[in-house]
């Protein structure tokens, strides 16, 4: 197999792992053709991100137990988080929303009148069109991404670049506390555009996914007014976030 780039590599790494249940360093660096040293490192920063568990010369799934428990606990904070991002919410907002499974937890929520609301998401909008508060539903267009299950790319961004916005809501797959949100998708051209036609940046993350260093800077804190993550959060770490201006709420 021909050298890919780090995300690519990665990306398939986890994806192998998930089909197999379980993956060798010696296997992986002939695969790859690349140095143990490397898989090495690739396999610990796909643990740091809850993609599988490091074991003594490989890696393996996470065992489904664990799993199931750790989406029990996110789907309670991630309906902390949705129900305090709802206090933000004024009715007449004109607000993006963006594809992920936490800006949806938003979108249940949401039951203020006469909202204007954009999304580059399928699913979102199909749960927007149900809403009994009937919000006016927008649509990016564009490219269609099946990894992220949104639309991206160049049309979606002329679209964006055609409204203005007072706000948008943003999750994260990571947050590096030095730059600001990362994530796995090198597609992140969109939501710098949804950042620049919006006056108020709220990002919605789980506290344990603070900290996760991803290979690409989504949003830098300059462009974040504001952070709602669950009681979790470490205060040392929210002090940090805050020392970027950045507003950060604990729901």
């Amino acid at each position: 197999m021909s050298k890919r780039n780090t995300q690519q590599r990665r990306q398939i790494i986890a994806n192998m792992v998930q089909e197999q249940g379980e993956v060798g360093v010696e296997q992986l660096a002939s695969l790859f053709e690349t140095s143990e040293v490397t898989i090495r490192k690739d396999l610990t920063v796909l643990e740091e991100s809850g993609f599988l568990l490091r074991r003594y010369g490989g890696a393996i799934r996470i065992p489904t137990e664990l799993i199931e428990e750790s989406h029990e606990q996110l789907s309670k904070q991630k309906l902390a988080i949705a129900n305090e991002a709802t206090k933000w919410v004024k009715e007449h907002n004109r607000i993006i929303i963006d594809s992920g499974s936490t800006t949806g937890a938003l979108v249940k929520a949401l039951n203020q009148t006469g909202l204007i609301i954009m999304t580059n998401s399928l699913a979102l909008a199909t749960e927007l069109t149900h809403l009994e508060c009937e919000p006016t539903v927008l649509m990016t267009g564009g490219t269609w991404d099946s990894r992220s299950e949104s639309f991206q790319g160049k049309v979606a961004e002329q679209v964006l670049r055609s409204y203005d916005f007072d706000q948008l809501f943003i999750g994260a797959d990571g947050i590096d506390l030095e730059q600001g949100t990362t994530t796995f998708n090198e597609l992140v051209g969109l939501s710098q555009v949804m950042a620049e036609v919006a006056r108020e940046v709220i990002v919605l993350i789980e506290s344990q996914k603070i900290g996760r260093k991803m290979p690409n800077v989504e949003l830098q804190w300059q462009s974040i007014d504001k952070l709602i993550t669950d009681s979790q959060l470490a205060p040392e770490i929210k002090a940090q976030i805050e020392s970027k201006g950045v507003e950060v709420i604990v729901a």
